[in-house]
Order: C-alpha cells, then sequence, then structure tokens
C-alpha cells in the first residue's frame, strides 16, 4: 500500500526497466505514476527473446520478491545444449570451434558462449513481450498510455514531467526517466552529454512456427553468412526443448547484418510485417536447408525491422547530479545486442534505485548520486563489451563524430 501523503514518483515509459522498477516500489509502498508514449502494451512489436544472466536474474529476483519471482522463472524458458553453438548458413556446416583472424576475436566468442549459461547450468530467456507483461502485472491502473514526455521542471519542492501537450504531470518527488535511446529526460537532465550513437547496422525480427527449427535442434544458435565481405549476415536464435513438434508454438530468430544490408523501404522503422519479412527472405535464399525453414515458413506480419545502436562506447558519461532525476536502461546505456547484455544491464538499473529509494522511504538527498556513481562502474563495462564483440560481428566503427539518433 502507498504510504499516505507523499507525493508519486513518475517514470517516463512503459518499457522492461520502468516496469520493474514500478514493482520495486509498488513492494516499497511507494507511490508512483507510468507515462507511455505508445497507446497500449500490443501497440507495436515487442522484439526478440532476451537471455538473462545471473546478475539479471539475480535484479529481477531482487526487485519483484519471492513470490513474484517464482511466477515470472516458470515462465522462462531453459535451454541446454552447448552454449553458443555457431551454424555456417551456406553449408549447413557446424563451425562452433572455427578458429578465429586474431587473438581478440577468440576471446569475444569465447566470453559471448560462457556468458549466456545462469541459473541451473541452463541458458535462460523470455520473449520481451512476455517478460513485459510480467513486469506490468499489478501496474496497470498506474499506467497512462498516449501520454510522451518531453523534459522536466523542477520546483521548490518537487518536479513535473512536461508533455507533448504542454500540459504538465502533479508535481512529483522524483523523476526517472526510461523511456528507451530517444529520452529527452536522460538529455536534459545530463545536459546533452548522454548519447546514442547510430552504427548504421540494422536488423530484422522474425518468428516461425517451432518445427521450422528441427534442423538445429536445442541451443542457442548462431547462423553466419560472410560470403561476401561486404554483405555479412547472421542470425541468433534459441531453441528450447520440448516444443518443436507443436506447430502451434513459434520460436523467434533475430536476424543482424552491417551497415548497408538491411534497409527499410524510405526508411520508415514503423513499416512492419511484409516488407521486413521480405527483405529477411531475400538475404536468405541461398541459405542451406537445414536453416532456410525459419524464413520459408516465418509468419510475415510478426516481422520488424531494428536498428542497432550503442551508447558512448568509452562508458556512461558524467553530468552534474540532479537529486530529483535519474535515467535508467536504454535511456542511459544503449547497447547493441552483441552478448545479450542490455537488457541484464537495464534490469540491474531498476533493483539497483529500486532498492535505494526503497531505503529512503521515498525521495531523499543523495538517491540518485548513489545510484549513479555504481551504475557508472557495471554499465560503462557492459557498454564496453558489447560495442567491442559488435565491432567483431557487424564491422561498426564509432566515434564522437558518428550520428546520433
Amino acid at each position: 500500500m502507498a504510504q499516505s501523503g507523499r507525493k508519486p514518483i513518475p517514470i517516463s515509459g512503459a518499457g522492461l526497466a520502468s516496469l520493474l522498477l514500478a514493482q520495486s516500489l509498488k513492494r516499497a509502498g511507494i507511490p508512483f505514476r507510468i507515462f507511455e508514449r505508445d497507446a497500449s502494451i500490443s501497440f507495436r512489436a515487442q522484439g526478440y527473446r532476451l537471455r538473462l544472466s545471473n546478475e539479471g536474474l539475480d535484479a529481477i529476483e531482487s526487485a519483484l520478491g519471492p513470490e513474484a519471482f517464482q511466477r515470472f522463472w516458470e515462465r522462462c524458458g531453459k535451454t541446454g545444449g552447448s552454449g553458443f553453438a555457431a551454424i555456417d548458413a551456406i553449408t549447413g556446416a557446424d563451425i562452433t570451434e572455427r578458429p578465429k583472424n586474431t587473438d581478440q576475436g577468440k576471446a569475444v566468442d569465447s566470453e559471448a558462449r560462457g556468458s549466456l549459461l545462469s541459473r541451473e547450468g541452463k541458458i535462460v530467456g523470455i520473449a520481451r513481450g512476455e517478460m513485459r507483461k510480467l513486469f506490468m502485472s499489478g501496474c496497470e491502473s498506474f499506467v497512462h498510455w498516449s501520454h510522451t514526455i518531453m523534459g522536466y521542471e523542477l520546483t521548490s519542492s518537487g518536479v513535473h514531467a512536461i508533455f507533448a501537450d504542454g500540459s504538465k504531470s502533479v508535481e512529483g518527488e522524483m523523476l526517472i526517466g526510461g523511456e528507451g535511446i530517444y529520452s529527452r529526460v536522460a538529455k536534459q537532465v545530463s545536459q546533452g552529454k548522454i548519447k546514442t550513437y547510430d552504427t548504421g547496422a540494422r536488423g530484422i525480427h522474425g518468428q516461425a512456427p517451432s518445427t521450422a527449427f528441427k534442423g538445429l535442434g536445442e541451443g542457442v544458435w548462431r547462423l553466419t553468412d560472410s560470403t561476401r565481405a561486404d554483405r555479412k549476415v547472421f542470425v541468433i536464435t534459441n531453441v528450447r526443448p520440448g516444443d518443436m513438434d507443436d506447430p502451434d508454438v513459434q520460436f523467434g530468430w533475430t536476424l543482424g547484418a552491417q551497415p548497408g544490408v538491411v534497409n527499410p523501404p524510405n526508411n520508415d522503422y514503423s513499416m512492419v510485417g511484409k516488407p521486413a519479412a521480405d527483405i529477411a527472405k531475400t538475404l536468405t535464399a541461398n541459405w542451406h536447408s537445414r536453416v532456410k525453414p525459419l524464413f520459408d515458413n516465418m509468419v510475415e506480419s510478426e516481422a520488424a525491422f531494428w536498428k542497432i545502436t550503442c551508447s558512448t562506447p568509452s562508458g556512461v558519461p558524467e553530468w552534474p547530479n540532479e537529486p530529483r532525476v535519474t535515467v535508467i536502461g536504454d535511456a542511459v546505456h544503449s547497447m547493441t545486442p552483441a552478448g545479450g547484455i542490455g537488457a541484464n544491464t537495464a534490469v540491474r538499473d531498476s533493483a539497483l534505485l529500486g532498492r535505494l529509494i526503497a531505503e529512503a522511504g521515498g525521495y531523499k538527498d543523495g538517491v540518485t548520486a548513489a545510484y549513479e556513481k555504481e551504475m557508472r562502474v557495471y554499465a560503462s563495462e557492459a557498454v564496453k563489451a558489447s560495442y567491442g564483440m559488435a565491432t567483431a560481428q557487424f564491422d561498426v566503427k564509432l566515434d564522437e563524430n558518428s550520428a546520433t539518433v
């Protein structure tokens, strides 16, 4: 139950980090409100399946508490196998142990395989959309849809969120920006120091009936097509046990490519479905029969484009702390999908900030400073690792003069 007399904490965005933070605040009895630009939870594609590390699972358990975490754990898939197995998409051959050209490449590949395993020696994963619904459970009445936060206004005793139509939220104790890579809160609070770069690389999310994955078998797989130096394409997919004979169950895959290979028509990322499916089918047209069913049998309506972005590769920047405003998740540290690090880092933000606010009983001077100090350490390490792996996988190169989103 919310503490009577306390002003609510506005949270910008209803993504994973924001919703998990809300769960933590709800458990502590601290009032909050979530403002989301979309019209509903099903307004747009929810993205790919997420792999959860030990650190990510620990953070989720800390924020949800024992009972809610048990429900979450029961919905997660637990995949066995040898870790990150690789397949040559053209020949269908296993190439997991193929030596890399450099020692750095070997280290990156080994690190990526090892980081997949978490509890019970399994690779634990869950669809992003399902994870979001679980994190929203019990918070539905506190989510205000179709509200885009454009910034904030500090007062002598709190903060107002400012919406796109010029109206303001009720005065809150604090404001938490968790609205992703286009966060206006992040830009304002960091005085422009938080930057998200467009790597130029692009991808496509897709789904197919689980029966299409029989040629792979259980495990986490990377399908690689490097037949052309200027058109490297790869696909990541997680094949869970027990469902490969049920055509009513769908598994997801994520296709990524180096800059210039995947280009949505008119550069329109809201143009999902068949346009994205057609590009995926074209790029995989000559792939081996072992893997081609993933694309030949894909559910076209579920295909969606995505940009591959990354925060400043050197890590989370410093900015003058604002005691009543801070940022979490992609709003402060966007990462490439390499290594599956981004979501795990975001939920660590939620658990850390939620714990600090709960311990303080709500707003208290020093809470956001303590959060940002600790967050910068693990998030900077994560951004560097994510960018390093993406450099090897996508051939992306960033510097301070690269285009931002």
